[in-house]
């Protein structure tokens, strides 16, 4: 049995965004170099603030506190869809890739 000390490790989205966030750094791993401060930071950050800001609304008590922070992880989730797709775009990301990681973006909106 995995031990949790967090009440958000416990969370199914968390698991799906810890996977997000993988998939995230090993796609960016390959894109060129004059990317490093573009899309690889962009894709990079915002995947983080995904799971950064479900882990933070997870400890708020306010029901309005705690839906602001996942509203700003519903935001993030937006963003991360806009620069995916403009790395499709740009054939930075393979199909495969994109619809991987679509369906993972998919299931964090859903269960956001």
């Amino acid at each position: 049995m995995e031990y949790h000390f967090y009440s958000f490790e416990k969370l199914s989205v968390w698991e799906d965004i810890r996977e997000l966030n993988k998939m995230v750094y090993n796609i960016t791993s390959s894109f060129p170099d004059h990317e490093t401060f573009g899309l690889v930071s962009q894709l990079r950050r915002v995947s983080i603030s995904i799971g950064s800001n479900v882990a933070e609304g997870s400890t708020r008590t306010g029901s309005k506190d705690k839906a602001h922070f996942y509203q700003i992880a519903y935001s993030s989730s937006i963003a991360f869809l806009s620069q995916i797709i403009v790395s499709k775009d740009l054939k930075l990301v393979s199909e495969n890739n994109y619809n991987q990681a679509i369906k993972l973006k998919k299931l964090v909106l859903y269960k956001n």
